[in-house]
């Protein structure tokens, strides 16, 4: 049996935090000392920067996701109550890594009940934040797994909701241009980009010039590997982001 002790290190790239790790010790054991502690904060950046680096877009386009929101429940104890048949489906898409038993013979992978969890803490006001995480699956394709505790009649806590679904463009655009280490600005301006506005007109809305904007756009195409407009949505925004750029697009020729 094994316990969480209160050691938990973020791990950041540029003062920019990629993910956390939780450590545990067997019971009864004393808590981690200096040196251990001292240790791991070594190798936090390095394993920020290859964990930051899982978020580069996959090399081909992905096909839309053929299932909706998968839904678990978990019961005080973190035990696996039901499972629904698109939870399934998500669940074996994802990489082998650290899980946990069920009583449905169904391997949870820790990190899934760690959120179901985290919304018990937060219900019970003993954590603060938001119950979710991203994970991408063997496919490439990123989903997010959000947990919420639900309300009995009564009015106490009872169980823990997981949903599993694909991850919308508004959570995976961050993680892409952090990946390739752009800038506020080149963020900004390849969030532009990929909406079909010309250089003067980014120039105007960002309040810049339209050569430090064609700078701005250099540095960016260098960055990520490509020569052109075109290539650039393309490689970062094709999965996810594609549709807002051609509804945009239609919308700017038509206007």
């Amino acid at each position: 049996m094994s316990s969480p002790t209160d050691e938990e290190l973020r791990y950041g790239v540029q003062g920019r935090p990629q993910g956390h790790i939780s450590l545990f010790r067997a019971e009864g054991r004393a808590a981690f000392d200096d040196a251990e502690t001292q240790l791991i904060a070594s190798v936090i950046t390095p394993l920020a920067k290859q964990l930051r680096s899982f978020a580069e877009p996959a090399p081909q386009p992905l096909p839309d996701a053929p299932h909706g929101p998968g839904l678990l429940l978990f019961d005080p104890s973190g035990a696996l109550l039901s499972v629904n048949d698109d939870a399934l489906v998500h669940l074996d898409t994802l990489p082998e890594g650290p899980a946990v038993p069920s009583p449905q013979g169904i391997r949870v992978p820790a990190w899934v009940q760690a959120t179901a969890m985290k919304a018990r803490a937060v219900a019970q006001e003993r954590d603060r934040g938001q119950a979710r995480a991203r994970v991408r699956n063997r496919a490439g394709r990123w989903l997010v797994c959000h947990a919420s505790c639900l309300r009995e009649a009564g009015g106490g806590l009872g169980a823990s909701a997981v949903v599993i679904e694909p991850a919308k463009t508004s959570e995976i655009v961050p993680l892409i241009v952090d990946a390739y280490e752009l800038t506020d600005r080149e963020t900004e301006v390849t969030q532009y980009i990929a909406r079909g506005l010309p250089t003067g007109e980014i120039a105007g809305r960002l309040h810049l010039s339209p050569h430090t904007v064609r700078d701005h756009i250099k540095a960016v195409f260098e960055k990520v590997g490509v020569s052109s407009r075109g290539e650039l949505v393309g490689k970062l925004f094709t999965e996810y982001y594609a549709p807002l750029a051609e509804k945009n697009m239609t919308r700017v020729h038509t206007d």
